[in-house]
């Protein structure tokens, strides 16, 4: 090995050119203009799209970014903010600045409570937060500034206890806190508020070990499920048969 050089376990990365990112852009279909950079197994963020920071809508999703720099705060007029299935352990202050940002989406990172900037809380057009399956602990107080949202993930975290004051947002239709550690004698009291769920579809091999040894417990159980319905299904069929029909129907199998 060359003296100076160490040989290190961490990915590679594709890069990204300017031409490729402007080739990614994309109009929606309300006529604005979106960034599409997602899975295109990026490491670090494409300092070159600063170039394209006029743009609308920006997804850098399902990557293996580990930090957005402070220079998000460029792109003004984003109304959709791209970010989940990375490696994202914080959140940089500047998103504060990204006043026009409805939409924000940072499911399936590493975050923590520590990691979630207190300038959040200033994102006053934001309608749509996804804070789900991340390791957050508690629920950031700062939301409660968030008087535009309407929909909040929280789903597959740390969380002990919800707090009430969720209940007084003005606007929060959607709630979903599923798989968190909630104390059972002691239910969350969320009752007014829909509680809705998230399906996210990532590659096997994006998944970290303990997801993927989730994963596979989670295919498992639903096989064994499976088998044991088609047998009974079968079952319940054969008998509604009888030796006098005239006609043989498709059997349709439901999942």
């Amino acid at each position: 090995m060359a003296k100076g050089k160490r040989k290190s376990n961490e990915p590679k990365g594709r890069k990204i050119t300017l031409k490729m990112a402007k080739n990614a852009v994309k109009l929606t279909m309300d006529g604005k203009r979106r960034l599409e950079l997602s899975n295109m197994e990026i490491t670090t963020f494409p300092k070159c799209i600063l170039k394209l920071c006029d743009v609308d809508e920006l997804d850098l999703s399902r990557n293996m970014i580990k930090k957005i720099p402070d220079i998000i705060n460029k792109f003004v007029n984003l109304r959709l903010l791209d970010l989940h299935s990375n490696h994202l352990e914080q959140l940089p202050e500047t998103i504060g600045h990204l006043q026009k940002l409805q939409n924000l989406n940072v499911c399936n990172n590493m975050l923590t409570t520590y990691g979630i900037p207190h300038t959040l809380g200033l994102l006053r057009s934001l309608k749509k937060l996804n804070l789900g399956l991340n390791r957050i602990e508690t629920v950031p107080h700062f939301i409660a500034g968030l008087k535009e949202l309407g929909e909040l993930g929280l789903f597959n975290n740390l969380l002990t206890q919800i707090p009430l004051w969720l209940q007084k947002l003005p606007n929060l239709h959607m709630l979903n806190v599923k798989c968190n550690p909630l104390p059972l004698e002691n239910p969350p009291k969320l009752d007014p508020i829909q509680r809705v769920e998230c399906l996210y579809l990532v590659r096997k091999d994006c998944l970290c070990s303990e997801c993927l040894k989730k994963y596979k417990e989670e295919r498992d159980r639903l096989d064994k499920r499976l088998s044991g319905s088609s047998v009974q299904r079968k079952t319940i069929i054969a008998a509604l048969i009888t030796t006098n029909s005239t006609e043989q129907g498709d059997e349709a199998v439901c999942r």
